[in-house]
């Protein structure tokens, strides 16, 4: 018999367990999402115990589209679940408009801020807490931000000029309308409720040597036409500079989140939106800062935007003069993005005349990259503090420093890219003549992890891998390489580019805006989490440690602002010094490091010893690529620092004028001078010429050694391909980054290391494919880098004592081997289900030569080996396989190859007699979708870009050896 008080604590337990469940879960949703998200210092040991199992934080994150917010909470739990247990840590929540040509499929389209958008966000934002995921939500939609219903003062603006040559003696007449319609903005989402207005009209000759010669006209307009008889001697142009309110939309805004751009020059505008979104949220869900890590920010392309109501008096109120007069003078004709589409441009400027443009043009650039700083930039990451949540963004895109926009956030971004209109290659290419060729990475991304160095944080993001041409041609194996670009860049953080919300029942292949189709129907999705793992890896090591660089470079962004203008980044239309990237490339595949710095950051920097230094950072040696022009102030610190015993490099040039208009003769007077008296100091201010060739990986090899240039580490042979990185550890462990992203061939050099590195310490590898650690041997301070195609590890020295195997990469070949043939492949196509089976007696062979040139899905290739006793394999090369392979030896796992060399260690694994071995090859999906010709989404990626066919299967040949 059960007593009363027992009888009551079993019906009581429960209750009490459920409550107290019920408290915890309350106490988890009431503490910040991001509390955790500056890792605590970690010990050598501890390093280690991370990598080989990485938090969640570190784990890549993916942007999560929503497609046309045609959002269903079910399918938005389904696949946070499918991300979750693909290896992904976290979602960046990012409402967007439905993929170009995409059919509803009875879905309806939520609108952005609606009762049912928040309860769709509320339930993956309660979800995705309940699993272990972290959230970022974009601010708005789409890029910039904006709204349908946004007011007319809260519109972003545009001035834009035009010059019509006007014949001598001939009789014009010209209308608002007219000028209007030449003017109207070339944005990529037209706004129906753009509103021109004439600001200037100008009656210009066709060469000027003085604004003061153009004749104002604008008055002539205020009936609606200006009727000219050009004189029948001298040429003409008639200026008219037009402004444009309400001029753009967001591009691929989602409903509610559409419609007109904000003015990011308007703080007030700024404020606005960013409260009227949280605060309309934060009805359902309550405080953000329970659910998300971040806010996020899209790249900053606001479509050549560059007014705002109140910018003349602001411009007269900091650079000291009107700058109006000047101002059509200084424009180009520009398209889509505000790139400008022609550099000859309007009347012939003297000389003397376009000195002074160039220089009102600097003006101009300098005074919008101070408002939006100020007034977007500064009032969205103070109001995120406010908020207690994390501001993550790209701050780059045209018109924003593009160094000092990232020093204010928590977590500055970048991008990088599988390929782009260039139709470069990666891992087949590494260009000398193009910054851009063969690199995953962008422009911008030095300037962002820069502005990290600098501010002590080492948490890098990277909109990682953008895709939107390869999309169903994209192997795992492009992704990785492109992903340690990113980290030789200083990436630390990736978020995939992306994953698109797409209900099962969507007709294949789903909605599809970009990327690279990471998604349940894609081939290769089952393994997709051993690039998550790899990345993972990397990450966990990289947000622990710190870059060293010690080299400084000035990119010459005021020569640009000044000759050129602005540039939408990062894809510059152009640059006036298009090898400055290949500067910091060549000093760390050299051994060395670098960081960007700016005009503004050099002259806050202390001079000590000999070095300049920035926060936590510090210089020995600053290279200044073409710098022609630069402030006093930054000439007065390099004349402080070389006679501290820095050291400062001009390439091509030395310094010779001074930015802007004001005083400019009297300025550039005093910057001769200053000039004059650093060439007094000829060891350390030096002029260095530049490669006739264009190998600027030799050339620095050969400045380094004359000058004897710091470097951690001498790397004997130099490759392109062969990318370097060094690191502390909080412990003072000693890291190395090596990759080589070559998809095709090895690459080996001698690594030498510093005595004062390896003394007393052990040398490890850390294998960030496996998560295991190696014991390397070092020939005295000398390390011989033997590395795979697309491998990429950590070479580590710390004061760990453990047993590791030693490593030693596996060979390629033997002298004696059993090459296997007889091949039978069964085929089973991912989409339409069947299976059918080829002999291949004789070879194997390429798919792609075959009637199943547009297959998709595995093929499973079995033969039979006999061994011989007392002469057991111990690897299986399998030669060239497109793509992954998964290999089984007597119905075993063996283990699966998704890059580089598809070797397998099998020691163990056969037996004397007759063995089966068994080959699954994952191919890609690209040959299949050029069959779908009615297919929107195959049109648009694969046939309408011309994709050849690729490769598929075992390609071999496939050897066994000892």
């Amino acid at each position: 018999m059960v007593s009363l008080p027992r009888l009551i604590m079993v019906i009581l337990l429960p209750i009490m367990k459920n409550v107290i469940f019920t408290l915890i879960l309350s106490a988890m949703a009431l503490m910040p999402v991001h509390a955790d998200n500056k890792p605590s210092k970690l010990s050598a040991q501890a390093l280690y115990a991370q990598f080989q199992n990485p938090d969640s934080r570190y784990r890549p994150f993916v942007r999560w589209w929503w497609n046309g917010d045609a959002v269903v909470g079910k399918e938005l739990v389904r696949e946070l679940h499918l991300l979750r247990d693909a290896g992904i840590g976290g979602v960046e929540i990012n409402p967007i408009s439905l993929p170009y040509g995409a059919d509803q499929h009875g879905y309806k389209q939520l609108t952005w801020l609606s009762q049912p958008w928040l309860e769709a966000l509320d339930t993956t934002l309660t979800e995705a807490r309940r699993i272990g995921m972290t959230c970022d939500l974009l601010i708005g939609s789409g890029w910039p931000f904006g709204s349908e219903t946004l007011p007319h003062k809260d519109r972003a603006s545009v001035l834009l000029t035009a010059a019509i040559p006007l014949t001598p003696g001939r009789h014009y007449e010209f209308s608002k309308f007219d000028l209007f319609k030449r003017l109207d903005p070339g944005v990529s989402i037209t706004n129906s409720a753009r509103e021109p207005r004439l600001e200037i009209a100008y009656l210009v000759p066709d060469s000027i040597n003085d604004f003061r010669q153009a004749k104002d006209v604008t008055a002539e307009f205020a009936n609606g036409n200006y009727v000219v008889d050009t004189p029948a001697e001298g040429k003409y142009q008639l200026y008219a500079m037009v402004r444009f309110d309400s001029f753009a939309s967001v591009i691929n805004g989602a409903p509610g989140a559409a419609g007109s751009i904000l003015d990011h020059m308007n703080a007030g505008a700024v404020r606005r939106y960013l409260d009227n979104m949280y605060n309309t949220i934060e009805t359902k869900t309550g405080p953000l800062s329970r659910w998300l890590r971040s806010f996020f920010v899209d790249s900053m392309e606001l479509e050549g935007t560059n007014w705002t109501d109140d910018f003349r008096e602001e411009f007269k109120r900091r650079r000291g003069y009107d700058v109006m007069p000047w101002l059509p003078f200084t424009m180009f004709k520009v398209g889509r993005l505000g790139d400008v589409e022609s550099y000859i441009f309007g009347a012939k400027k003297g000389p003397d005349f376009k000195n002074q443009v160039d220089r009102v043009r600097y003006d101009f650039e300098l005074t919008k990259a101070e408002l939006l700083q100020e007034r977007y930039t500064n009032t969205f990451t103070s109001w995120c503090k406010e908020k207690g949540v994390k501001s993550r963004a790209q701050a780059y895109g045209r018109g924003f420093f593009p160094l000092e926009s990232s020093l204010s956030y928590d977590i500055p971004e970048g991008e990088s890219w599988t390929t782009n209109w260039l139709r470069h290659r990666l891992g087949e290419e590494m260009g000398d003549r193009d910054y851009r060729r063969g690199r995953g990475y962008t422009m911008i991304d030095k300037y962002v992890s820069s502005a990290a160095h600098l501010t002590g944080k080492r948490l890098v993001s990277c909109e990682e891998m953008t895709n939107t041409y390869l999309v169903f041609n994209t192997p795992l194996e492009l992704i990785k390489i492109g992903t340690d670009m990113s980290a030789f860049s200083g990436v630390t953080h990736s978020v995939w580019h992306g994953f698109n919300y797409s209900p099962r029942d969507v007709a294949f292949p789903g909605w599809v805006q970009y990327g690279s189709y990471y998604n349940e129907k894609n081939t290769w999705f089952p393994y997709w989490k051993y690039l998550n793992n790899y990345r993972a890896r990397v990450s966990s090591i990289l947000q622990n440690v710190d870059m060293q660089t010690d080299i400084a470079i000035l990119p010459p962004n005021a020569d640009l602002w000044t000759e050129m203008g602005v540039q939408t980044e990062p894809f510059p239309r152009d640059l006036n010094v298009t090898y400055t990237s290949l500067i910091w490339e060549a000093i760390h595949k050299n051994g060395g490091g670098a960081d960007y710095l700016s005009e503004s950051i050099i002259e806050k920097c202390d001079v000590r010893d000999g070095h300049l230094c920035y926060g936590p950072k510090s210089y020995s040696a600053i290279f200044l690529p073409d710098v022609k022009g630069t402030t006093q102030g930054v000439m007065d610190k390099l004349l402080e620092f070389v006679r501290g015993g820095g050291r400062v490099f001009c390439i091509g040039t030395y310094p010779q004028r001074s930015l802007g208009l004001k005083d400019y003769q009297e300025r550039d007077a005093k910057m001769r001078a200053t000039v004059d008296e650093l060439k007094g100091y000829a060891d350390r201010f030096v002029l260095l010429e530049k490669p006739q060739d264009g190998k600027y990986l030799e050339w620095y090899r050969n400045v380094m050694d004359k000058y004897q240039l710091s470097h951690a580490v001498t790397i004997t042979n130099p490759d392109r391909f062969v990318l370097q990185n060094r690191y502390k550890a909080d412990d003072g462990s000693d890291l190395f980054f090596f990759a080589n992203v070559n998809l095709k061939d090895s690459k080996q050099t001698d690594v030498v290391f510093p005595e004062s590195m390896t003394r007393g310490k052990s040398a490890w590898l850390y294998d960030p494919a496996d998560g295991k650690r190696y014991t390397l041997k070092l020939d005295g301070q000398r390390l011989h880098l033997d590395m795979g195609p697309a491998e990429a590890f950590f070479v580590v020295f710390n004061d760990v004592k453990a047993k590791a195997p030693v490593y030693k990469r596996k060979p390629l070949q033997g002298e004696q081997y059993i090459e296997l043939g007889n091949w039978t492949a069964s085929l089973h196509h991912s989409r339409e289900g069947w299976v059918k089976t080829m002999a291949m007696p004789d070879s194997l062979q390429d798919l792609k030569n075959t009637e199943y040139s547009h297959f998709m899905g595995d093929i499973t290739y079995t033969t039979t080996v006999n061994v011989e006793s007392g002469r057991m394999p111990k690897y299986l090369n399998l030669g060239r396989v497109c793509e992954i392979a998964e290999v089984k030896i007597n119905g075993r796992p063996a283990g699966v190859q998704w890059f580089g060399d598809r070797v397998i260690d099998v020691e163990g694994m056969l037996h004397a007699g007759a063995n089966t071995i068994e080959v699954k090859v994952t191919t890609l999906m690209g040959n299949y979708m050029h069959t779908l010709k009615d297919n929107k989404v195959a049109q648009r990626y694969v046939i309408k870009r011309n994709h050849p066919l690729r490769s598929m299967g075992l390609l071999g040949p496939v050897r066994l050896y000892e």
